[in-house]
């Protein structure tokens, strides 16, 4: 970096670092002169600590004159010097990264230290500062304090992004800090080293070996030598990651950093962190302690600065625990009687000889004792800042709980408003602490108001918080208010660059919303409309995504007055943006939020389930699918609930189209999701059954049908019953089932004159058929009739198509015959009806994409090539000398056509599940063939330059490669090649075509090698594929039935599409379609399958019902939750551990009433003898005194 002026700073820094500057100083002592040289110690000593040597050359005598100075001060006795200590800090054989320092004057500014160290030094700004203080010197830390701070405070540094200020130096508790530092970067991994920041705030004077850090020009670095000797413990903590060097003119003195450490922690509380939300909170740690503890602690309280202390860990800290504990609030009353003193409160006379006699208790050896007893008065004054740490009480664990606890309980201490305690509750979010929240923010004390939650909850959307995301939910922040679309964007642009969401968005973070609603209608595909197109005045076309990309950049371009409307579906909207994080826990709250439980728990395994095929992290993607699968058990489990409520309502909540989720249906969504689980319930069986039925009783013999099939006028005996819904009674029960009914019979090509599906008045309304035409209707309209007519006239095809190919497939000219010409005729009408198929897939996607769509199926993708091999055959068959290729290309085509009935018997619940061993076993061959084609290459290409040393026919040497070795499995070994035959070794012959003969030189080796490629293929490879097909076998046997249901739907759907005639009488149906798309223009209602539209005051009662049903569902799950035996253990150790606490304190109360009735006893005894009336008694004498001492008069 180029050399720059820090103007504002007031430093210059280089590549090096900082340049002597006039802005960073040091004291020196001048208080040296002739005149007061008695007052050395031993003639060696100044009253600054420092030698002769030690001080400036500069005469002072016109400063002091010959006044006798007994005590040293530094503002009067120190001048001010340009800093020459100050750069880098290498600690020899430590192998630590290098610490910055610097040494500076105590009268320093705050802020330009605190530039240096988040500007220059790159420390990133805290989240919080921890100030340790006490424990200093040689003093024996105790084991529990040892804890306290290794398994409490750097934890809560790490998990908050804390700053750590000690003295820094390798004694006391600084040393222990250090280590407990040193301990979590050597467990931790790289990126919470980064949080935990250690800072050594030090007297310069006090600091060994200070001299090898003095280099006017900076030192990068100081090479600095810490030895494990006790006469070492002033050197600094290699531990520390940077060091503040205050000197103030003293040498070996401690104290000279005190009031710079304290403008330090003011200044900082004064900073916000660095997402500039909160201010950032200091709390300082009193630990053990001397008697100028008390003066430090007073100065920090006095500027508003929490304190905590930690009871029983030494003189100073104790002495704070025993005042907060034993003394009696401070009396109000004045001691002051004189008009003029009315103003000057002090603490009653009482209170102030308590606290003496437990400052004398403490510190018995000091001379300013009236000092101590009026800091030890001051602090206890504002006692609302110190909170105890009682290690009897409380764990090491539990430490952060304390942090925050006590920053709360210093803000209460400056209002009761809620907007005095939002940077609180914003450290809450920071740190997650929801328990703490709860007990000290929201427990009924505090009015919070929409206003004061609004950055919290944004702040704990980002960073996946759920728990205070349904704190303040039910706490005044109304989501409908709250989220609006400029605060979604936001919620967008937080996006992690790491998750797949991120990376399909491509980066782009001006305006992620438009990307988003792009994004998802390529994740759900055609099953919804596209998201967020109403604000964004987009109409849905063929070319929707050119569409959206001119008309969002000309809306982009206005006022953007969309950004300040409110969501129309908040939670949903929440829960879309929390499953494209993968995010579980905050999912699943907003989807109990949402409504349509059912179709929403679908939507987000479909979301899942997409995201898992690209992403390439085998960690993430397995959280997707487990997400995925619980979201898919949930739909299963709400509509279980739902079904056994209600079942003709169920049944509506499957066909029932969702405003919330683009007009899609629970049918749609969970066949898109692939939802196998979900179409397992007897629910949605329930429902497809009486789809594929139609107005038959289910119960109907398939021997009926094919006979009412042959015979059509059978349907108008009793042959087959019907179900007559139209002599149901007008209940609510039968409302749902007779609409139901009414779409599923009467929505078939041919009657779309009628729209269906607009409420009862739609069914009420329609004109009454004749029975005739019901009853014809009602049976050729019926997917199960369409499906057995193209059953039986399929089954006639082939027969057809086998025997023309047998019998009657004759060459050119006396070729094709009339049977032959109806077997294409047939074809053609095959090839019209996969046309309305594709045209029927979407209106509004490309060619390509309505492609892709159609060769998803791997039916359809055999219907492609069956048409395309029958086309080439009957192109190739009209000639002379194609023919016979013709002739071949028709018999492949006839297996193709045959192989097709296997889609047929999907239907069978035996005979499904088979169909889709069959189709996994055949990806397990793939697998197989690949190893086995290893083997033959390897096997056939040595055994041919074994056998024949010179053979050129390549025909010839292909098959011995390749044809031959795979032959070798099933048995056919040619051992007369192997032993020589009738050949020649004429190579002319050879050419012209003759055998050669083998090479018998290494016959032996021939045998060993196929000894060896029979033993890998026909044991170890054929055993290796029927594991794998065993092992595919059994994994689908056990899921069968879940298998065969799902497939059964997708048939279903198909048969419900088609035209009620089979081919090729199908020609009928295509033309009375052709007429009315293209001639009357009339629109299709067969694209939308299974659909009904509800809307208004019918979907509010069935919305409400679904989520009573889900209400239901949660508090089962919730009560089997907390009966499960861990939560009965985690609720047994809450309980013990608050038994535990109240035992601690029942002992602390009992110590307390000891005490008490031992000063009773003995008051009691000294009492008893002056009732009785003895003068003898010293404190007769004593009372008969003060009795005589004049009483002062009021006033």
């Amino acid at each position: 970096s180029s050399l720059s002026l820090m103007v504002t700073g007031g430093f210059i820094h280089s590549p090096k670092g900082l340049l002597g500057t006039p802005l960073f100083k040091t004291a020196d002592c001048v208080f040296l002169s002739e005149t007061i040289s008695s007052l050395f110690s031993s003639g060696t000593l100044c009253l600054c600590g420092g030698g002769r040597d030690t001080h400036v050359s500069i005469a002072t005598r016109d400063c002091f004159g010959a006044a006798i100075v007994t005590q040293w001060n530094s503002f009067e006795h120190s001048s001010e010097y340009p800093t020459d200590a100050f750069g880098e800090l290498e600690f020899i054989g430590a192998g630590k990264r290098h610490s910055n320092f610097l040494r500076l004057s105590c009268n320093t500014p705050a802020h330009m230290v605190y530039r240096v160290m988040t500007n220059y030094w790159k420390m990133p700004s805290p989240n919080l500062v921890i100030s340790v203080v006490g424990g200093g010197g040689n003093e024996k830390v105790k084991s529990w304090v040892r804890d306290v701070l290794r398994q409490g405070l750097v934890r809560a540094a790490q998990s908050t992004g804390a700053w750590i200020l000690t003295g820094g130096l390798r004694e006391g508790i600084g040393r222990c800090v250090g280590e407990a530092v040193r301990d979590h970067s050597a467990a931790a991994s790289s990126l919470s080293l980064k949080k935990v920041i250690a800072v050594g705030v030090a007297p310069w004077g006090l600091v060994a070996e200070r001299q090898k850090l003095i280099n006017p020009q900076g030192s990068f670095p100081a090479r600095y030598h810490v030895q494990n000797t006790s006469r070492d413990a002033c050197c600094l903590d290699s531990n520390y990651q940077a060091f503040l060097l205050v000197d103030d003119g003293s040498v070996g003195r401690r104290g000279g950093e005190m009031d710079f450490r304290v403008d330090l922690e003011k200044y900082i509380s004064d900073q916000r962190t660095g997402s500039g939300s909160i201010e950032i909170p200091v709390l300082c740690m009193l630990i053990s302690g001397e008697a100028n503890m008390l003066k430090r602690m007073d100065l920090s309280l006095k500027k508003g600065i929490p304190w905590l202390v930690l009871n029983g860990s030494g003189p100073a800290a104790d002495l704070i625990c025993e005042l907060l504990d034993a003394l009696s609030p401070v009396c109000q009353s004045p001691t002051s009687t004189s008009p003029e003193d009315k103003g000057n409160q002090t603490p009653c006379t009482e209170l102030h000889d308590r606290v003496r006699e437990r400052v004398k208790r403490y510190f018995p050896a000091k001379a300013e004792l009236e000092k101590l007893v009026n800091s030890a008065l001051s602090i206890y004054q504002n006692k609302d800042l110190i909170t105890v740490f009682n290690s009897e009480q409380e764990s090491p664990e539990d430490f952060d709980t304390v942090l925050l606890k006590a920053l709360v309980r210093a803000s209460k201490r400056v209002s009761s408003e809620a907007s005095e305690y939002t940077d609180e509750l914003k450290l809450a979010v920071t740190w997650n602490r929801v328990d703490i929240a709860k007990s000290e923010l929201f427990n009924g004390d505090i009015q919070w108001k929409y206003e004061d939650l609004e950055d919290s909850m944004m702040d704990a959307l980002i960073n996946d918080k759920p728990q205070f995301v349904r704190l303040f939910n039910e706490n005044g922040l109304n989501i409908l208010d709250f989220l609006t679309y400029q605060r979604l964007e936001e919620l967008y642009r937080s996006l992690s660059d790491s998750i797949v969401a991120y990376k399909l968005l491509q980066g782009s973070l001006l305006e992620r919303q438009k990307l988003v609603s792009q994004l998802l209608q390529d994740i759900m595909g055609d099953v919804c409309r596209p998201f967020y197109y109403k604000h964004f005045k987009l109409v849905e076309g063929i070319s929707t995504r050119t569409a959206m990309k001119v008309n969002v950049n000309k809306f982009l371009l206005g006022e953007c007055t969309y950004k300040k409307d409110e969501c129309q579906y908040p939670w949903a909207s929440l829960f879309i943006w929390a499953v494209l994080q993968n995010r579980s826990e905050m999912a699943v709250y907003f989807w109990e939020m949402a409504g349509e439980s059912v179709l929403g728990a679908l939507a987000a395994c479909k979301i899942l389930r997409e995201l898992s095929k690209l992403e390439s992290e085998t960690e993430t993607k397995l959280s997707m699918k487990e997400l995925a699968q619980k979201f898919e058990n949930l739909a299963h489990d709400v509509f279980s609930e739902c079904y056994q409520g209600n079942e003709s309502w169920a049944c509506t909540l499957l066909i029932k189209q969702s405003p919330m989720w683009g007009e899609a249906t629970c049918l749609q969504m969970a066949t898109a999701a692939d939802a196998r689980y979900f179409f397992s319930h007897d629910g949605v069986q329930s429902l497809l059954s009486q789809i594929w039925w139609g107005a038959m009783q289910r119960s109907t013999d398939v021997w009926k049908l094919v006979l009412a099939f042959l015979i059509p006028p059978l349907i108008y005996t009793k042959l087959i019953s019907f179900r007559n819904v139209w002599v149901c009674e007008q209940s609510p029960k039968t409302k749902w089932l007779k609409k139901l009914f009414y779409s599923f019979t009467f929505t078939k090509e041919g009657d779309e004159e009628h729209v269906p599906f607009k409420g009862e008045e739609a069914l009420s309304s329609s004109p009454r058929k004749p029975y005739i035409v019901m009853r014809w209707r009602e049976f050729w309209f019926a997917p199960v009739t369409s499906f057995l007519g193209n059953v039986l006239m399929y089954f006639v095809f082939l027969g057809l198509f086998a025997y023309i190919l047998l019998l009657d497939f004759k060459p050119p000219p006396n070729g094709p015959c009339t049977l032959e010409l109806i077997l294409y005729f047939w074809v053609f009408t095959l090839v019209c009806e996969e046309i309305r198929q594709v045209g029927c897939i979407a209106c509004q996607h490309s060619f390509t994409q309505i492609l892709k769509l159609y060769l998803q199926d791997m039916w359809n993708k055999c219907d492609i090539t069956a048409i395309s091999l029958f086309a080439l055959g009957l192109v190739c068959r009209n000639f002379k000398w194609s023919y016979e290729f013709g002739r071949a290309v028709m018999a492949v085509d006839y297996m193709v056509f045959t192989l097709r009935l296997i889609h047929i018997f999907a239907i069978h619940k035996q005979l499904g599940p088979k169909i889709i061993i069959v189709e996994k076993m055949i990806k397990d061959v793939f697998f197989f063939l690949f190893f086995l084609a290893v083997w033959i290459m390897a096997y056939g290409v040595a055994n041919q330059a074994l056998l024949y040393a010179y053979d050129p026919r390549p025909l010839w040497i292909f098959r011995r490669v390749f044809y031959r070795p795979y032959l070798h499995i099933y048995g056919q070994i040619p051992i007369n090649e192997m032993d020589g035959g009738k050949c020649t070794s004429n190579i002319t012959l050879i050419e012209d075509g003759a055998e050669p003969c083998t090479s018998t030189y290494a016959n032996w080796l021939v045998v060993l090698l196929l000894v060896i490629y029979l033993l890998v293929t026909n044991i170890l490879l054929v055993n290796l594929l029927i594991a794998m097909f065993s092992h595919t076998f059994s994994k689908v046997q056990e899921n069968s039935d879940t298998y065969w249901k799902f497939q059964r739907y997708n048939l279903i759907l198909e048969y419900h599409s088609r035209p009620c005639l089979a081919p090729p009488f199908i020609i009928i149906s295509h033309i009375h379609l052709l007429i009315k798309r293209h001639i009357r223009k009339i629109p299709s209602t067969k694209i939308k399958h299974f659909v009904l539209e509800i809307r208004d005051r019918e979907a509010s009662r069935l919305n409400t019902w679904e989520a009573i049903q889900k209400e239901n569902i949660l508090t089962v799950q919730n009560k089997r939750e907390r009966e499960k035996d861990s939560e009965r253990l985690k609720r047994t150790s809450v309980k013990v551990d608050s038994v535990l606490k109240q035992m601690a304190e029942i002992r602390d109360h009992d110590r307390r009433l000891r005490t008490l009735e031992t000063e009773v006893s003995v008051s009691m005894g000294l009492w008893i003898p002056i009732r009785n009336g003895s003068t003898s008694h010293p404190l007769f004498y004593l009372i008969t005194s003060w009795s005589s001492v004049p009483v002062p008069s009021p006033g």
